[in-house]
């Protein structure tokens, strides 16, 4: 029970903080998860987020789900689940009856600008992490992982180009990555 209440309280803090939306919590859901409960390792975790990308839903509550259920089973994931959409079904309904009583206020605009600013930043701190974590190669003699920064790259210039469904370039990284994996 105990181990239950650590989990819904984790996730509760994650849920609390996480403005800005699913990228914008990852940081949050990484040092909870990894750097203060060490539930999960660097390496689990960034299985996590692939595993996150590729399942339908809010990369947050798949995250927590996910978490909750390695740790305690359906329990521990009913527990995280709950404690990461408590805090936002409750600050969800109090904005939005803030927003509709004041949303002509220069404050309140001031104060959703400057919440689009830190959210941005905050995508880019997990957006340098996931590219710290999937290129820079520990056991490499180059430092770096020459093919996971073709794929990046390549990932890159597909989605500006031609803006497919993200599905289809994870499926193929993933394809990509088995084959060259199998031919070692």
């Amino acid at each position: 029970m105990t181990q239950l209440i650590s989990i819904f309280l984790a996730f509760l803090r994650i849920g609390i903080m996480a403005f800005g939306g699913a990228y914008a919590s990852i940081p949050l859901v990484e040092r909870e998860v990894v750097e203060i409960n060490g539930w999960l390792t660097y390496e689990e975790f960034g299985n996590l987020l692939a595993l996150d990308e590729l399942t339908p839903g809010p990369i947050l509550i798949n995250s927590a789900t996910f978490v909750g259920s390695r740790i305690a089973g359906v329990p521990g994931a009913i527990a995280a689940t709950l404690g990461s959409i408590f805090p936002a079904c409750v600050i969800s309904m109090i904005m939005l009856h803030i927003y509709r009583k004041y949303r002509k206020l220069d404050l309140l605009q001031t104060i959703i600008f400057a919440v689009k600013c830190m959210t941005v930043g905050l995508i880019m701190v997990t957006i340098l992490r996931a590219a710290k974590n999937s290129i820079l190669a520990a056991g490499s003699t180059l430092g770096f992982d020459p093919l996971m920064l073709v794929m990046t790259v390549v990932a890159l210039y597909i989605l500006r180009k031609w803006k497919p469904n993200p599905l289809w370039l994870m499926l193929a990284g993933g394809a990509i990555n088995l084959i060259a994996a199998l031919l070692k």
